[in-house]
């Protein structure tokens, strides 16, 4: 304690040496220094006396943010006079990860604020440490997002990201003695340094209410509870470019009209705010439980709400750019992807919006909405395939669900005039499933139907949904199916996260064009048997390992061994991952162990097993699994015998952050996904990248990184997707 006030008393008067100055665009050291000053005078958010890590961090990242709001401001300006056809990405997810790093890297002025900040008795390192993950996602999908705006931005493309503001996240994970415990993410608990809130782009979100129909056959929706969408704007910057885009996030409030003064003065608070509360419940957690009415209807509020506000923006948008347009120019100048079934509603909403607000008739609108969608499909797990209860649709959205249900009216009335060998198929191939025991809205056949593509994931993946899964859809129409490989950022999963190796990189390929241009990488090739560059990547390896080895002993407790072979396994807990095969290994390797006199486990190669991931709060199996990992970590880590040869630990609470210590530090890794189940995966591309060897099925991505890598550098496991349902099928005869 005596240490750190000491170390805080001076920083404190170093900062007091410092120049206070506003110096947005500084490139120099001692300029920039000075501009952190500024922000810590000037912008204060905590008592004039502190300048530790946690103030400097908040100064020092307002200080990047000027220089990234003269880049936004610019290219916000450019594409408005330019008037490109723009894309809008659609998410209900978006995995950030901290933005220091990346924008001062991408910025390319990462040197000049680690002196900066050595100026002023900080370390950039430690600077960036205080920064909490933004609690906008959970799994690939939501990665995927990210990477692709990082991309888009370094491409100089004119693209928007548009998502929800997380107050709370999905959850914290804390490991306990009974397994995973959740608690609320605390990204916002002070206040992100990096968002903009944009108090004039305001939406209004209607949710219940009815159809009002007008004497001249039009229709209107009115009535219900109507919130504000707000949006809060985040910079997303190009690597080495101008280009700066935005990822927009809307919150939900209600205005001081729907605070009932007059109730609240009469001490009924709760009833005096009730439309305040349930706005703030909107955008409170990602995937809200719903197992219960309330719980289905909140999730459909924020899908809507994500849908609608982003629509009203795009098309406002539109029309400012250039007055007096027709909307026959809409498609070309605006490209909406939604990423999976989560933004289906967007479908509905713009025939809502082009039809009662903008006064079209079906037809036009109908014509604009199928060139301007796009579907991008994640999952053929049927679970995952989104089906909404029509009875809580028509609660919520009455108008959405006639235009569904007009969409589909159509849909089955044009196969029956085009393909009557397609009629015993309409059933599975329409929109709506009838079924009287349980009606429901099949949200993948809607963007099927509606979107001019749909894409799948990975060669494989594709492959399933045109051979399987929409295997009617393609017959009807044979050139909606494309696949698109998922990808990651090589900035952010490479040369950020990893510098020792990044350095080796430059150096041996005399160029730092790699960054933008992986290609590259093969020259690396030539140089493979070089004892050299052998012994200066083996020594990256070892530094990237000492220091997971620090983290895991901060986080955990457990202290490994930095020369013992690293395996990990790290993503969402769930049963088709099969992280529950791969803790079984472990216990089958320390059996092994015990069974070996101690010369026999000398001759073993020490091993490091890690495994993190969040399950779901509500799947037990998954949290199940967990614990197990836990408990078989808590036997092998305190036996004496096999502890020296074998570790076996659960990373808490994985995310971002934790990827990028992990990954680097990685050996080997494990992608054992039942072979056909896996979309694509991309944290298999990230630990391939930094030089990791796969273990793996012939699963999702895993199958094109094996014919790039070449067989001999991939440890192949598992049936192929082909057997499984054989294999299923005398499992479940009692064959196996």
């Amino acid at each position: 304690m005596a240490d750190a006030k000491a170390n805080g008393k001076n920083e404190a008067a170093k900062l007091a040496k410092i120049p206070a100055a506003a110096n947005p665009l500084a490139n120099e050291p001692s300029a920039i220094a000075s501009n952190i000053s500024y922000h810590v005078q000037y912008s204060p958010h905590f008592s004039p006396t502190k300048f530790e890590p946690e103030q400097a961090f908040f100064a020092t990242a307002e200080s990047v943010r000027d220089r990234l709001i003269q880049q936004w401001n610019e290219t916000y300006h450019h594409f408005n006079k330019v008037d490109p056809k723009q894309t809008y990405y659609l998410s209900m997810e978006f995995l950030q990860g901290r933005t220091l790093t990346n924008a001062i890297g991408s910025l390319d002025i990462q040197n000049a604020y680690a002196d900066a900040l050595n100026n002023l008795g900080h370390v950039l390192e430690e600077i960036a440490e205080q920064e909490k993950d933004a609690a906008l996602g959970n799994g690939g999908l939501g990665r995927l997002a990210s990477c692709f705006l990082d991309s888009m931005a370094t491409l100089n493309l004119p693209a928007w990201g548009y998502g929800l503001r997380y107050r709370y996240g999905l959850f914290k994970q804390k490991i306990t003695k009974q397994g995973q415990e959740e608690v609320a993410e605390d990204w916002l608990e002070k206040f992100s340094p990096w968002e903009v809130v944009r108090h004039d782009v305001v939406f209004p979100v209607r949710f219940f209410g009815s159809v009002m129909v007008n004497p001249n056959g039009t229709r209107k929706w009115v009535g219900g509870e109507v919130v504000q969408a707000v949006a809060y704007d985040i910079p997303i910057p190009g690597y080495k470019t101008k280009n700066t885009i935005s990822l927009r996030l809307w919150d939900a409030k209600a205005s001081a009209e729907d605070f009932n003064l007059f109730q609240f003065n009469d001490g009924q608070y709760e009833s005096a705010a009730q439309l305040h509360s349930r706005a703030q419940q909107i955008c409170a957690v990602l995937y809200p439980g719903d197992s219960t009415e309330e719980g289905k209807l909140l999730r459909l509020k924020q899908q809507f709400f994500l849908c609608s506000a982003s629509l009203q923006d795009m098309i406002l948008r539109f029309k400012e750019r250039k007055s007096g347009r027709q909307w026959s120019e809409f498609p070309s100048k605006v490209a909406v992807q939604l990423n999976d079934t989560h933004p289906t509603l967007a479908i509905p909403e713009l025939m809502r919006l082009l039809m009662d607000e903008e006064g079209l008739g079906w037809d036009e609108a109908w014509d604009i909405t199928t060139r301007t969608v796009a579907y991008t499909n994640h999952t053929v797990l049927p679970e995952a395939l989104e089906k909404w209860s029509q009875a809580v649709m028509w609660k919520l959205l009455p108008r959405h669900m006639e235009i569904i249900e007009e969409i589909d009216k159509r849909f089955i009335a044009m196969v029956r005039s085009t393909r009557s060998d397609l009629e015993s198929k309409i059933p599975s191939m329409c929109i709506l499933d009838n079924n009287p025991k349980k009606p429901v809205v099949r949200m993948a056949n809607l963007c099927v139907v509606s979107a001019h593509t749909v894409n799948g994931v990975a060669q494989l993946h594709s492959d399933i949904l045109k051979a399987d899964l929409f295997a009617d859809y393609v017959s009807l129409w044979p050139n909606k199916l494309q696949n698109k490989t998922n990808g990651i950022t090589p900035r952010r999963w490479l040369r950020f996260c990893n510098p020792e190796l990044s350095k080796i990189i430059t150096k041996w390929l005399k160029t730092d064009q790699w960054v933008t241009n992986l290609d590259l990488l093969v020259g690396l090739r030539q140089f493979a048997d070089n004892t050299e560059l052998q012994a200066e990547w083996e020594s990256a390896k070892m530094a990237s390992k000492k220091h997971l080895a620090d983290y895991i002993w901060r986080v955990t407790g457990v202290t490994i061994d930095p020369n013992s072979l690293f395996d990990i396994q790290v993503k969402r807990i769930h049963e088709y991952k099969r992280q529950l095969l791969n803790i079984l290994g472990a216990i089958y390797r320390y059996k092994k162990l015990k069974e070996m006199s101690p010369q026999e486990r000398k001759k073993t190669t020490p091993r490091t097993i890690m495994i993190g991931g969040k399950a779901f709060a509500t799947y037990t199996n998954a949290k199940r699994i967990v614990k197990l990992v836990n408990d078989v970590g808590e036997v092998v880590n305190t036996d004496p015998e096999v502890n020296s040869y074998l570790k076996v630990v659960f990373v808490p609470n994985y995310n971002v952050s934790v990827a990028e210590l992990l990954i680097p530090g990685s050996e080997l890794s494990q992608h054992i996904s039942t072979a056909g189940m896996e979309a694509s995966g991309t944290s298999n591309m990230k630990f391939s990248l930094n030089g990791c060897l796969i273990i793996g099925t012939l699963d999702g991505a895993n199958v094109e990184i094996r014919q790039e890598i070449g067989e001999e550098n991939f440890f192949l496991f598992g049936a192929v997707a082909e057997q499984v349902p054989k294999l299923r099928k005398e499992r479940e005869d009692g064959l196996v």
